[in-house]
């Protein structure tokens, strides 16, 4: 098919930049320089095209320039067009499709954009890669009132390409307002803040967080044209809080228009009242929480000792009460029951809050906007998650504070029944423990409960409202009554006071919650891609071990039920369809032959990671290296998706063979 003359003309551009950037020519003239003459073993034979191509394909130099051509076809005109610059660089491997959206007009937006990333220096020694070479991306996580968006990847630069834009709508919640457009005095009233989280993703798929940042937005309300420019300086978390990552040039607009703007001395003097006001609310809580803390102290001394935490630090290292933390939160139909919100908090990652140098365990409680982007974070991240969402379904629940083995620090949750039954959840595995205490001063000869959970003592509980002091004689979790009414036991803070700084809108500062998204993944895609690809590394081990293998698909497909039992045993504690799976095993695997079968459970998609971690159980390896007659391997790869990008991968591996005695 002959190319259009323009087209042809373009596509020798690109080769011939192409062949410039690689110094093909350089590499030719190496080529006869050095050993082409030799080679032919003659001085004074003439070297025909034919022979050069021969030794240029020797050395691999032909493949190699067109593996750095990339040419994509065009469905609709089947025209060779060169890939987009970027492409280059780094390929999204999972494209946005555009799509129309309604705007409402009786709505005011305010649109933000991403123009280009500066100044981040720890990248400054990185080059750029090589064409098709992965590489580690920033991504840009963005939250203002109930709306959630997330920017392309980029790859890590000292310059980052961030080329992004969102349109976010700006409206007053209150009663009378829905339908009418704001105003500027409206919007200069609502100050909840733009939080922008920055990711990093290494090429192992592993998320870290960079900074987090809340961007004041209203100085927009003030300019003629309804746009400014800013200068976004994002600084590092915990520790590094104060050091710089790097500069976003962002750009605001508001559409339409607005009919009359503020002055630049209105909108000052409103941040100015509500620094102000903040401040003065922080100051009043924490001269009654001092004094809180000084009445405590005097009912006992031994007190001083319990972990009864009020403050915790963000991962900007700002104190906040803990109360902060917690609010009921609806997943609306993403969860369905209290023990489905458990499940998957079970499934996002746990890290510890990383730590520069030796020591001990560095503390940082982070927003749920940078705990939710990240999918994984401390114990306490989860705990804060797991009891807002059971707030929101409506049950009792507080954060306990306390130790579990060792003295170690632990959070964990608990729900209080009408019936005044107590239910611990430990949010790192997803369990359940209904507590009945010990009563110490029973004669030893009567049956005491033994607890199952592993908690030993118990500082302090709280939620949204409340927060609630551990002054019983002892705080050993077994012995202590959890009757949070009865201030013998439990001394409780002021709920007003909690709220004056904790509750939605009471302070300027305090970070907006953001709602649950649903999951952009294909459970049945993921499933499929990851079995693949461990059926190419059991082919790949079994073949170093010198053993063949064959794949019995009927029997991968059996094993299904069994994955879907284990995941629906882990979410509800109930164990359901074993019978019918044993059932049709038997049915598959003839007389005289033996059946092995390995299941494990992952949070993470790495297949090359789960198979590792599989190897390293001596049962597992048992059956990836088993040798016997009519030997047929069978593997099964189950993925649930939960909210956000959080998954449970079910992995089972099993053989048969013919019993040889």
């Amino acid at each position: 098919m002959a190319l259009p003359p323009e087209k042809a003309t373009e596509l020798k551009q690109i080769i011939h930049e192409q062949l410039t950037r690689m110094d093909v020519h350089g590499k030719i003239r190496e080529v006869l320089a050095e050993s082409l003459r030799e080679e032919f073993r003659t001085e004074s034979q003439q070297l025909s095209e034919e022979d050069l191509m021969k030794a240029l394909r020797q050395r691999g130099i032909v493949d190699e320039v067109m593996k750095e051509l990339h040419f994509m076809e065009d469905r609709n005109t089947r025209e060779l067009t060169s890939t987009p610059k970027p492409a280059t660089h780094f390929i999204d491997k999972e494209p946005r499709t555009l799509k129309k959206t309604n705007v409402d007009p009786t709505r005011r937006y305010l649109h933000l954009q991403v123009l280009s990333g500066k100044a981040f220096l720890e990248h400054l020694q990185e080059s750029d890669p090589l064409p098709g070479q992965a590489c580690s991306t920033f991504t840009l996580c963005l939250h203002f009132r109930n709306q959630r968006f997330r920017s392309k990847p980029v790859p890590c630069a000292c310059e980052p390409d961030f080329q992004d834009g969102f349109l976010l709508e700006v409206h007053k919640d209150s009663l009378g307002d829905g339908s009418r457009m704001a105003d500027a005095t409206t919007m200069l009233s609502i100050c909840d803040p733009v939080q922008l989280v920055l990711l990093k993703t290494d090429t192992s798929g592993e998320t870290s967080l960079v900074s987090s940042h809340f961007l004041e937005w209203r100085s927009v309300l003030g300019t003629e044209k309804g746009a400014t420019s800013l200068v976004v300086e994002l600084l590092g978390v915990g520790a590094e809080c104060k050091v710089s990552v790097g500069i976003l040039n962002v750009k605001l607009e508001l559409y339409p228009l607005l009919n009359k703007t503020l002055s630049q001395e209105v909108i000052n003097t409103q941040f100015t009242l509500e620094r102000q006001k903040t401040a003065e609310k922080e100051r009043l809580f924490l001269v009654y929480a001092k004094q809180w803390w000084r009445e405590y102290l005097q009912i006992r001394p031994s007190h001083n000792s319990r972990l009864v935490k009020i403050f915790a630090q963000d991962e900007n290292w700002v104190n906040r009460p803990v109360c902060s933390y917690i609010r009921p939160l609806r997943a609306g139909r993403l969860l369905d029951t209290p023990r489905q919100a458990a499940r998957f908090v079970n499934v996002l990652g746990y890290e510890r809050a990383p730590t520069v140098g030796g020591g001990g365990k560095q503390e940082q409680w982070c927003t749920l906007l940078a705990f939710l982007c990240r999918n994984k974070g401390d114990c306490e991240d989860h705990c804060n998650l797991l009891c807002s969402l059971l707030l929101g379904f409506g049950l009792d629940a507080y954060v306990c504070v306390g130790t579990k083995g060792r003295g170690q620090a632990h959070t964990w949750v608990m729900t209080c029944g009408t019936d005044g039954a107590i239910t611990f959840w430990e949010s790192l595995t997803g369990h359940r423990y209904v507590h009945k205490p010990i009563n110490p001063d029973d004669p030893p000869m009567v049956e005491q409960p033994k607890p199952l959970y592993p908690y030993k003592t118990i500082g302090c509980v709280f939620n949204h409202k409340r927060f609630l002091a551990n002054s019983q004689p002892l705080d050993a979790v077994e012995v202590c009554v959890f009757d949070l009414h009865d201030e013998s036991r439990w001394k409780p803070m002021s709920e007003e006071a909690i709220k004056s700084v904790c509750s939605p809108g009471s302070i300027a500062s305090l970070p907006p919650f953001p709602p649950l998204c649903g999951s952009l993944l294909d459970a049945a895609t993921e499933s499929n891609e990851i079995e693949l690809q461990l059926r190419v590394l059991v082919l790949e081990h079994r073949k170093d071990l010198g053993l063949t293998t064959v794949w019995d698909d009927q029997l991968s497909y059996l094993l299904s039920p069994a994955l879907a039992s284990y995941e629906i045993e882990r979410t509800t504690g109930i164990s359901a369809g074993n019978e019918e799976f044993q059932d049709c095993i038997r049915r598959a695997v003839p007389d005289g032959h033996t059946f092995k079968g390995f299941p494990i459970h992952f949070v993470h998609r790495n297949a090359r990671r789960a198979f590792a971690t599989c190897l390293r159980s001596p049962f597992c390896d048992e059956i990836i290296s088993c040798r016997g007659d009519q030997m047929r391997l069978a593997v099964r790869v189950r993925v649930y998706t939960y909210p956000e990008a959080a998954c449970a991968v079910w992995i089972m591996f099993a053989c048969k063979y013919r019993s040889v005695l």
